[in-house]
């Protein structure tokens, strides 16, 4: 068993596209027209064959929570708790920290040591806190 795809909800497609490959270094692997959205993913230039990220719309109006969608409630909920949404990895945080910083990103947390390595948290643009990590 293995994870081939996992997702993040996205306000936007186009400009968490920009986000994810211009300023994280991401590559676009699959942009398919599915009704108004699109099947979007971006994986690793390390690993292009390596697990799949769907920037996936968070407008579902199928699934709603006082008449929101609910992957927009949810999101807001963990954003202003300030809950990362998810993880990211990263071989050299303090390289990817100051490029980061340097080209705008948001950090809501400096890069920190942990037990497990050392962590930092930033703003995604399209809704979601994210950890950035450097494991030990």
């Amino acid at each position: 068993m293995f994870i081939p795809v996992t997702s993040i909800p996205v306000d936007d497609q186009d400009k968490a596209l920009a986000f994810y490959t211009d300023v994280l270094g991401f590559v676009k692997k699959t942009d398919i027209p599915v009704g108004d959205a699109k099947w979007l993913t971006v994986v690793s230039p390390d690993a292009p064959e390596g697990v799949e990220l769907l920037l996936e719309p968070d407008g579902n109006p199928g699934i709603r929570i006082d008449d929101k969608p609910a992957a927009q409630v949810y999101k807001k909920v963990l954003y202003d708790a300030g809950v990362p949404y998810t993880m990211l990895g990263s071989k050299d945080l303090d390289a990817d920290y100051a490029r980061m910083k340097g080209l705008g990103v948001r950090f809501t947390q400096e890069p920190t040591k942990t037990d497990f390595g050392s962590m930092a948290v930033f703003d995604d643009t399209c809704g979601n806190l994210i950890v950035l990590t450097q494991q030990a």
